[in-house]
This record gives structure tokens, sequence and C-alpha cells, in this order.
């Protein structure tokens, strides 16, 4: 690292004399530790100015047959299957994923698609297409439900699970994991860490990867998005495809002239039941020829984000957060 810095940003600022005035007004836990990057450290490979990471949620299947969440209001009645809604989830396996990956192929784009392994299980061809394609395969949970309340045990084998069903439809080990709407326990990321995970994307905190470190290690955030996400910010009630892709412009947009100063990432959230559908798909591709039309964007998949990160951790913030029980964050049991 050299010693000429980039002009004051937020990142420089925390590391300044001025940073004892300023930690309180940014509002960012006090033990967080933040790098002063170099003007002469590349942001992303390649000198990009801009990642763009999208996450496919492979979930179809994976779901409760009766009581899952859907488009219809009213809850079925004494736990008979909800027909209508699992026929909802299985247009993912017959016409979302197919045509989500077709996009991604047109424009030259991997992804990483988040697995239920239930969902694998049910549709181990299709999972197998994925990666096939180039994309990565990485775990989403056992069954499309909370793990966050399962004792350490339980929760671990809920995971394994996961891990075990993709490896073995696949062929690839997933390294990254997703919980069901973000919520894990206290002890997640320590047993991530222990099966070999590299990274989780459950935390929208920021607009670029950091690591936390925990008892065994550097653990690496890629960050998850809530107003980039199909299934809240642009689920069918109400769905306005102009304003959604205007969102997808605007946030770009913004991200990319940030980018000429900083390290910043697009993410771009898929259900495979939801943005598969054919309107949808017509706005992200219009949406990708727009971005693929500017110059210097990694377009990347979460796992080489988190390889990256990892390999520039002198220019990546670091948080020791302590214990989630405490701090409120994702980070390692007390």
């Amino acid at each position: 690292m050299t010693n000429a810095a980039i002009p004051i940003t937020r990142r420089t600022l925390l590391g300044s004399s001025i940073a004892a005035i300023a930690v309180s007004s940014l509002s960012l836990p006090t033990n967080a530790q933040e790098i002063t990057m170099a003007a002469t450290e590349p942001f992303w490979p390649n000198n990009a100015r801009l990642a763009v990471s999208f996450s496919l949620m492979f979930e179809a299947g994976g779901q409760p047959i009766s009581g899952a969440g859907g488009v219809i209001p009213d809850p079925i009645e004494k736990g008979l299957p909800d027909l209508p809604t699992n026929a909802f989830f299985q247009y993912g396996v017959y016409e979302g994923v197919p045509r989500i990956l077709d996009l991604m192929d047109k424009h030259q784009i991997k992804l990483s698609s988040f697995m239920i392994g239930q969902a694998v299980e049910k549709a181990p061809d299709l999972a197998k297409e994925i990666v096939k394609r180039g994309h990565e395969a990485a775990a989403h949970g056992r069954t499309w439900e909370n793990s966050y309340f399962l004792d350490p045990a339980a929760e671990r084998k809920f995971i394994v699970d996961c891990v075990e069903t993709v490896q073995k439809m696949t062929g690839q080990q997933p390294i990254g994991w997703n919980a069901y709407w973000m919520r894990n326990s206290p002890h997640t990321l320590d047993i991530l860490q222990s099966l070999g995970f590299k990274y989780h994307i459950d935390e929208p905190s920021m607009d670029e990867p950091f690591i936390v470190k925990l008892k065994g290690g550097d653990f690496v955030t890629v960050p998850y998005t809530f107003h980039m996400n199909d299934i809240v910010s642009f689920p069918f009630e109400n769905y306005n495809p102009a304003a959604y892709e205007q969102a997808l412009k605007d946030e770009f947009d913004q991200l990319y002239e940030e980018g000429a100063h900083r390290r910043r990432m697009m993410v771009i959230s898929l259900h495979d039941r939801i943005s598969g559908h054919a309107n949808r798909v017509r706005v992200l591709d219009r949406f990708l020829a727009y971005a693929k039309s500017k110059p210097s964007v990694w377009f990347a998949h979460k796992d080489e984000i988190a390889k990256w990160t990892l390999e520039h951790r002198t220019t990546t913030p670091v948080y020791d957060r302590g214990a989630p029980t405490v701090s409120g964050l994702p980070g390692s049991a007390a």
C-alpha cells in the first residue's frame, strides 16, 4: 500500500485524525475497523469501476405443500395441499429458471444460484443445467423455511443436508450461503465457516463486500438487497415494469458514478417464480443491454467477489463486532 490516498471519503474519514468526531454521525459500530484505500490499488479486477452481481433463488419444490407464502391472500385451511400456490412455485422449474438462464447466456453473464436442497432433489436436471452453463451453485437451506430457531447441532444438519444434496446433484460444493429471509442464528456464521463456507449474503448493510472477523478467522459478507429484490420491492401486486426498469438504471448509474472513487457493487435478486416471467425478463434484457454498454463493469458471481475480497484484505473494510446477541449484527457467537 502506498502513502497516496484517494480524496476524502467516508472510508478515509474514519482513518483520519477527525475520526473520533465523525464516527458518531456516521452511525457505525464503534469496534469497526475501516481501511484507507490507496489511490493505486484497483477496486476490482481489470480496474473495473463497478461490480454487478445477480442472485437467482432456486426454491421451487422446497416450500411446504401447505401454507407457503404466495400470491393468494387467503391462507389454505386444515393443512390441505395448496395446489395453486405450489403450481405458482413450479413455474420457476418449468419456465422461470430456463428463461433466466437463456437471458444470461444472451448477455454472457454468470450469476449465483442459491439452491434449496429439496428443490434440487425434485429438479436435479435443472440444477445441473445451472452449473453446466457456468453459474455458481450456492446453499439456501434444506427446505424453504426458517432455521434461526434451531439449536446449533440441528442448524448444522440443516445446512449440511443442503450442501450434500447440491454437491451430489451438481458436482459443485457450495461456499456461499443465504438463509430464509436472511434470518440466521447467532451461531450461523461460525457453523458456516467450520463447514468450509467462504461467504454469506445475509446482510443488506453496504454497497461493497466486507470482512467480519470470526473466532475461526476472516469471513466475507457479500451484501444482499431488499430494494433491488423482486420478492420484496417488486412483487406482483402493483408491479410497474417501467418503475422497475428505472430503478435498475438509477441504481446502476449512481453506483457507477461513485465507483470512480471507491469500491462499489450492485446486487440484483431474482426469484425463479417471479423474475422468470416473460415480461420481467424483457425488462431485465433492456437493463442488461444498458449496463453492458458502459465500460469497466465487472459482472461477477459471488464466489468470485468473495475471493477477490479475501485477496485484497488490506483495502477492504474489516469488522470485529463481537457476539450477535450484543451487537445485533452477524458475527461469532459468544
